[in-house]
């Protein structure tokens, strides 16, 4: 089993985040708080992965189900963007200007728009929609 499907299978068993063994104890701490407050978290190097397995696959998989990203307006488009990069919602706020409360908010927003459980799916649908690219940031 790869890395990948033991992902799969974590998040499967209601796991909210996945983190790798080298994580600082100031990332553990943040993710814990992060995954207390509802939100879903993945270890950068792991949303890397996903992104290229997804980013790889021909069409001869299982059809992927489009959703239409013109009912969010630009400021999700822009947080959307920004999250499938793994950006928390702090490092959200810090880059956008905004507070992490007004974050939370556009990240609820988006999810519910979008018909998404959580932060993985939006994160993957980014992907899928062409909105980001391996590799950009």
């Amino acid at each position: 089993m790869d890395g990948i499907e033991a992902t799969r299978r974590i998040l499967a068993t209601g796991a909210s985040g996945f983190l790798l063994k080298d994580v600082t104890p100031e990332h553990l701490v943040a993710a814990v708080t992060l995954v207390r407050t509802g939100d879903a978290l993945l270890a950068p190097a792991i949303t890397r992965r996903l992104v290229e397995r997804f980013a790889s696959r021909d069409d001869s998989g299982p059809p992927v189900p489009h959703r239409d990203l013109s009912e969010l307006t630009a400021r999700e488009l822009e947080v959307l963007r920004l999250l499938a990069t793994g950006l928390s919602n702090v490092e959200l706020a810090e880059r956008l200007t905004l507070s992490p409360a007004t974050v939370k908010t556009h990240v609820a927003r988006i999810l519910a728009k979008l018909g998404l459980r959580d932060r993985v799916q939006a994160v993957v649908l980014a992907y899928e929609t062409g909105l980001v690219s391996p590799g950009a940031t």
